[in-house]
């Protein structure tokens, strides 16, 4: 598997930014070599229980004044279109494929096709509200 450029976000504030190599929904771990680390250095293991949510992103920069649009602008629109509030307050819109309350989390596909972040991976655990856009 090709390392993928992560953000991922733990439920007491801390940010983790690095290359995930082997990222998947089942697994309640999963690995990431952060950016500043050395070549060689081991790789971070991050529990997704500690987790609100991991961020696929084009980079790790960002632009920290762009405020994501939270509406659909687009018809086409594929998937069920959905409205993420995480327990920090912070709100999410996208679309998602695979949204099952049973399950502890789902990937969505943010409505602004501007983000940084390319999809992601919410932790329901970490939200207070997931609902129908």
């Amino acid at each position: 598997m090709a390392p993928t450029k992560v953000v991922a976000r733990y439920l007491d504030g801390r940010v983790l930014k690095g290359f995930a190599f082997d990222f998947f929904p089942n697994r309640v771990v999963f690995h990431i070599s952060p950016v500043e680390a050395a070549p060689g250095a081991q790789a971070v293991e991050v529990s997704v229980s500690e987790l609100k949510a991991v961020f696929f992103v084009k980079d790790f920069v960002g632009n920290a004044k762009y405020d994501d649009v939270k509406a659909f602008n687009s018809a086409q629109v594929i998937g069920r279109k959905m409205t993420v509030r995480f327990s920090d307050g912070e709100t999410l819109a996208g679309t998602t494929q695979g949204y099952d309350r049973q399950r502890p989390g789902f990937f969505l596909i943010p409505a602004d096709p501007q983000s940084n972040i390319e999809r992601c991976y919410v932790v329901v655990a970490a939200t207070t509200e997931v609902s129908n856009a």
